[in-house]
């Protein structure tokens, strides 16, 4: 870790040093600039006040809007639970202008190459998660290890989830370009490791790697579109980002597992491998090296790294493994007994207090706890916690029961991510222009988290023997919630932040967003486990019962390979457990609803009212 921070640190010292203004990148191209659907409404949204001789520069309190030019206020009518803000205009070198909406001072061609080379970055992250999740069943029984099956995701989430907050303040001292290219050339290294990795234990400590690398393409890419468009027509691009979301999950639902029953699992690494090498050289060459540095106070790199909060982000870091191990181990590889599992969980109980207790003395922490002590930040973050840990509980889970219970092959199990991949996609490409349309963001927040509820009360009543379409249809739902709340979440919580804050505000978002993957992965996991083998001690009988389920718990392709009586039997253990599994996902979803339902948010390009909640002071 260290010498990933020592890394992106002298390659910024040296962009520092040799930049001078550098021009946009000559590319030609032809992609049509996207502008706010309702343009012709609203013909001014990009155009500044300015003063008549040039001499005073726009600052942070300069208004977006000047006062003689008519507020969008009065193309919009108030709500009863949505409050009006304006946007302060970024702190930057560049101010945005009809014919150039960008910030940052990127030509529109720049911006464009920056664009795409971010959308295959989340592309590759997006069709990784799939894959695992498909073919996690297959690598586990290659292994003969399926009761290690969570720490491939786990290993993965873990990593990223600890280091997120860290790069996000890192990225404000030394710039976006050095963790942003260090990012992406550990998970290309990464994941050639996992391509060829010679045993379980070697693989998961490459996913734990390949975690840390997506992480930080994740948080940092997120934060150079925060950087580079202005909040009014940022969800027009996160729809983009949505779709290609939903392209890569289905990509990656669809080849993993019809790699895993042609060429083998490895190739779901493999693949990757070249069109990562590409994305590094283009984020090395387009990236400019002063990104999210404009505006600021120069400081050395020295003094950015001892203002930095590293024991905020041990500290961290350190709570978050130790309960993710605990919850692993207990009760799944270790007895819940176990000196280990009740040790990492103590660890873990004891350190999250002394994080913040260290936040609250840190004159810039990783997690300013304002974020998740008031309305409406924490509501926002916690609501985005729960939606996905649910999410991911049943995209872990729902190859398992095509698997375990249908018993179908790797490529059926993998392609019954394919429909809820679309439908997600395509519901959050709606939602973010649908934002921007009607520039209101509470809806999808409330219709996100109620679709989440009926989709894991669907799953948890599905049967054996319906016909395929149920099933499918079962996942819509959740698909529907996915796509509404998770870019829902991202615009709100930045519409209700300044441009300043912005760094940080999503790398907690984001860190959050992580810590609920990891949870809701570790706990479903925990539930299927240990309910698994408690329906298998209740439900197999015969003479070789024991032996049974010692194999079905090592490898889920020994079930159809089972005698009828104890294949049944096995089966039904299964069913039960995942239904458990998916009641209490249900749980998390209605919590979520509860959350949700009493915030208050801004509408898009308004003004700023007394009852709105203060900027983050980050």
């Amino acid at each position: 870790m260290l010498l990933f921070i020592w890394s992106t640190s002298f390659g910024s010292a040296v962009g520092q040093e040799g930049q001078t203004g550098q021009p946009g990148l000559s590319v030609e191209m032809t992609v049509d600039r996207l502008i706010v659907a309702r343009e012709a409404a609203v013909p001014n949204k990009f155009i500044l006040a300015q003063e008549p001789d040039g001499s005073t520069p726009p600052t942070e309190e300069t208004p977006l809007l000047s006062a003689g030019t008519a507020s969008l206020s009065t193309l919009v009518d108030e709500a009863e639970d949505e409050t009006e803000v304006d946007r302060s205009t970024p702190t930057t070198s560049a101010l945005p202008c009809r014919s150039n909406p960008y910030l940052g001072g990127v030509s529109v061609d720049r911006f464009w190459v920056i664009f795409l080379e971010i959308m295959a970055a989340y592309f590759i992250a997006c069709f990784d998660g799939t894959i695992m999740a498909s073919s996690h069943p297959a690598i586990t029984s290659y292994f003969g290890a399926s009761n290690k099956a969570s720490w491939l995701s786990t290993a993965f989430l873990l990593t990223g989830a600890s280091f997120q907050p860290l790069l996000g303040r890192l990225s404000d001292a030394v710039g976006r370009k050095p963790p942003y290219v260090a990012s992406m050339a550990v998970f290309l290294a990464a994941t050639l490791w996992c391509a060829t990795a010679g045993s379980m234990t070697s693989l998961i400590v490459a996913r734990a790697f390949c975690g840390l690398g997506a992480g930080g393409i994740m948080t940092l890419g997120s934060i150079l579109i925060s950087d580079l468009v202005p909040i009014e027509i940022r969800a027009n691009y996160q729809s983009l980002l949505n779709l290609v979301f939903g392209v890569g999950a289905m990509l990656g639902a669809a080849l993993g597992g019809l790699m895993v029953d042609t060429l083998g699992w490895r190739w779901g690494f493999g693949i990757q491998v070249p069109i990562l090498f590409v994305n590094l050289i283009v984020a090395i060459v387009a990236v400019p090296p002063g990104i999210g540095l404009h505006g600021k106070t120069k400081e050395s790199v020295g003094d950015a790294m001892r203002a930095f909060d590293f024991a905020g982000s041990l500290s961290m870091a350190t709570a978050v493994v130790f309960l993710i191990l605990g919850l692993n181990l207990g009760g799944n590889i270790l007895p819940w007994t176990h000196p280990f599992v009740i040790a990492s969980l103590l660890i873990s109980l004891i350190v999250f207090p002394l994080f913040l207790y260290i936040e609250t003395r840190a004159s810039r922490p990783i997690m300013p706890l304002n974020l998740v002590t008031k309305s409406p930040h924490m509501n926002l973050i916690f609501s985005n916690f729960l939606a996905n840990m649910v999410m991911n509980a049943i995209m872990f889970n729902v190859p398992l029961y095509f698997r375990g219970v249908l018993l179908t092959s790797a490529t059926t199990s993998g392609l019954s991510l394919i429909v809820p991949s679309g439908v997600a996609s395509l519901s959050g490409a709606m939602t973010g222009f649908l934002i921007s349309w009607t520039r209101r963001l509470k809806w999808p927040l409330v219709l996100g988290t109620t679709s989440s509820l009926l989709g894991l009360l669907s799953l948890a009543a599905m049967q054996r023997g319906w016909p395929t379409a149920a099933y499918l249809g079962c996942l819509v739902p959740s698909a529907i919630a996915q796509g509404l709340q998770f870019p829902g979440t991202t615009m709100a919580v930045l519409a209700t932040s300044e441009q300043h804050s912005q760094a940080v505000v999503t790398s907690t978002l984001i860190l959050w967003r992580s810590v609920g993957t990891v949870l809701g992965i570790a706990a479903s996991s925990l539930v299927v486990q240990n309910a698994l083998w408690a329906y298998l001690a209740a439900f197999v009988r015969g003479p070789d019962s024991d032996g049974v389920i010692a194999r079905v718990r090592l490898s889920v392709e020994a079930i159809r390979a089972l005698p009828a009586p104890y294949r049944e039997q096995v089966v039904q253990s299964y069913e039960a457990a995942l239904r458990l599994t998916f009641l209490c996902a249900s749980v998390l979803a209605a919590v979520s609803i509860v959350l949700v339902l009493p915030v208050k948010l801004p509408k898009l390009g308004g003004r700023k009212e007394k009852g709105m909640p203060s900027s983050t002071d980050a």
